[in-house]
């Protein structure tokens, strides 16, 4: 299998090179990535254990996908591409926010991330692909901040990272699922 390069950029989140995703992450270079949360009609948010045999943070719990945009492709195209990689279902996204972190992990590797958030709304059951994913549950956004507080390393960094500096857009953003209009699932 061919190794994925990703878009390196500057801080203004404007590109200015391609390289294999693993030399990226062990030169610590800023590269895009996105992170997509889906929360349903009880505001709650699907998590996905990550596979095993991921090569940095395996068996962590975080938000219901992340990964890196190919060359050619919008934040949302991305989004939508992977969760239904990893999650077996599309659903309508939006971008909320981006920022950027770096994170050192035991292996040698560095996640150097300029990091798009999304956010959709999904009351299904998700297909897992087993290979990217070891199982997935939904919590209520608070139960996830306690959680947290009081197991930080079952969680990948970036999540704790959105969970600390971006609670509140989370909050901000009830899902529309409550009343059966507006649904998006296929």
């Amino acid at each position: 299998m061919i190794e994925e390069n990703v878009i390196l950029v500057n801080k203004n989140d404007e590109q200015i090179g391609l390289m294999p995703k693993l030399e990226a992450h062990e030169k610590a270079v800023l590269h895009r990535a996105f992170s997509v949360f889906v929360l349903n009609s009880k505001n709650e948010i699907m998590l996905q254990q990550r596979a095993s045999q991921k090569y940095h943070s395996p068996l962590l719990w975080t938000n219901t996908c992340c990964s890196h945009q190919r060359e050619g492709e919008t934040n949302i195209q991305a989004g939508s591409r992977r969760l239904f990689e990893e999650m077996g279902f599309k659903t309508e996204l939006k971008e909320l926010f981006h920022f950027i972190y770096k994170a050192p992990f035991d292996n040698g590797l560095t996640e150097h991330e300029l990091d798009h958030v999304m956010i959709g709304y999904y009351d299904g059951e998700p297909v897992i692909n087993p290979e990217e994913v070891e199982s997935w549950k939904w919590m209520k956004i608070e139960e996830v901040k306690k959680d947290m507080e009081l197991h930080p390393l079952l969680y990948t960094v970036w999540f704790k990272i959105i969970f600390e500096e971006f609670y509140h857009f989370l909050e901000e953003h009830k899902s529309p699922l409550s009343s059966e209009e507006g649904t998006h699932n296929t």
